[in-house]
């Protein structure tokens, strides 16, 4: 009877997970990033084209691919990529580790119900066993430099914490939030939100 009341409960559980994912594809969710920026730009230069830098320690692919995803950031707020002629080099960087989440909780079973099941994983947000939900934390930071001197003009970092495994939706969503007020943004550490999906 117990065996069937568990098997019954975690079969609620993934029907429960798996509407309210699709529930939050409908509607989308929000991206809450912190972001610090220092510039010393007050205008978007007058020839406002860029070449990506690479240090000798980036892999080509994934650096490639982190480039790629910054790029739509760079455009939207005014910067055009012209390898030949640029007057600016950029700097990309983006790291993503899986952490514990804020929160994860370690459970016995219901209390007085004595199941016993405590070493089942059901990472559902449920009370039974160990409880564990991905948590992911995303890091971009992007340094802007004058060409030919190699004067920094602008650098910027933005950190985004959340259950969101998609890295090729995520990242470039908060390399936008890294842009947000570019060329003059606000002094100091800020919160820029950003809704992702309807």
């Amino acid at each position: 009877m117990k065996l069937h009341l568990f098997h019954l409960f975690a079969r609620w559980s993934l029907a429960l997970a798996a509407a309210l994912s699709l529930s939050a594809c409908a509607v989308g969710y929000l991206l809450d990033n912190e972001v610090q920026t220092f510039s010393g730009l007050t205008a978007l230069p007058a020839e406002p084209t860029y070449r990506f830098e690479r240090l000798p320690s980036h892999l080509e692919a994934t650096q490639a691919q982190m480039e790629a995803m910054a790029e739509g950031a760079l455009a939207k707020v005014g910067l055009r990529r012209d390898d030949a002629n640029a007057r600016l080099s950029v700097l990309i960087s983006g790291q993503v580790q899986r952490v514990l989440s804020p929160w994860a909780q370690s459970w016995g079973g219901w209390a007085g119900v004595g199941w016993g099941y405590r070493s089942a994983r059901i990472g559902l947000g449920m009370p039974f066993g160990r409880m564990e939900s991905p948590w992911y934390q995303r890091d971009v930071s992007i340094i802007i430099r004058e060409l030919p001197s190699h004067r920094v003009v602008y650098e910027t970092r933005a950190t985004n914490a959340g259950p969101w495994m998609d890295s090729g939706t995520v990242f470039p969503v908060i390399f936008d939030a890294a842009m947000e007020g570019f060329p003059a943004p606000p002094p100091g550490p800020r919160r820029v939100d950003i809704r992702v999906g309807h």
